[in-house]
């Protein structure tokens, strides 16, 4: 399967009284860019992320949206919602991120990316857009956008393609993580048929299921 990379977006520093750092500052009002932007395990290099506790780090080194779920918001909103208004790295075309499975790869550029789990919403987002009950509706919506690990460093920019290279067997997509932590206990189980997916998560499905370990 092959989609395009419509936009690489990098961050500008916001200072704002719904910031999440303790700080004030968010890297949350992302923007694209022209020319070939580094991707590296820790992270975008030129990006700037404020509140490390939950961002960053190599099991969210990179995000992605795909511009047909922003233009759902678009339109459901009645405003443009041009690439990076998600906060995202990657803005994407004709790619299903929602349906991505855990794990699978995709070859952008010279990189190689992994897919590890979706977005959880924060009142941070909500105060970018000026929406109260954003994390409800996001929660709602459940197409939340997929992190990414970087399996080999390397550099992408708009225009090139996405290919989905490898996508294991056991079938567990970003969407299904999202609805099984946000709502739908009963897909919990489900989750730990995915290897690939972070520690950090997997931790958590097991405690909720009452698995030892």
């Amino acid at each position: 399967m092959t989609g395009t990379l419509v936009a690489v977006n990098l961050a500008v520093v916001t200072e704002a009284a719904w910031a999440g750092d303790a700080s004030g500052r968010t890297g949350i009002d992302k923007r694209p860019v022209g020319g070939r932007v580094a991707l590296h395990t820790e992270g975008v290099i030129g990006d700037f992320i404020g509140e490390r506790a939950h961002h960053g780090g190599p099991e969210q080194a990179v995000y992605a949206y795909a511009e047909e779920d922003a233009a759902w918001w678009s339109a459901d909103l009645g405003r443009d919602l041009t690439p990076g208004c998600f906060g995202e790295n990657l803005t994407t075309s004709s790619v299903d991120v929602t349906g991505a499975v855990i794990g699978e790869q995709w070859l952008i550029g010279s990189a190689l990316l992994q897919v590890t789990k979706p977005r959880t919403p924060c009142r941070t987002f909500a105060g970018f857009w000026g929406v109260p009950d954003l994390i409800k509706r996001f929660t709602a919506r459940a197409t939340p956008g997929a992190y990414l690990r970087v399996l080999r460093e390397g550099e992408v920019g708009a225009g090139d393609p996405v290919q989905v290279v490898a996508r294991p067997d056991h079938g567990v997509t970003v969407g299904e993580v999202f609805r099984a932590v946000s709502g739908e206990p009963e897909l919990l189980p489900r989750l730990l048929d995915a290897p690939e997916l972070p520690e950090s998560v997997a931790a958590k499905v097991r405690r909720r299921l009452g698995h030892p370990g």
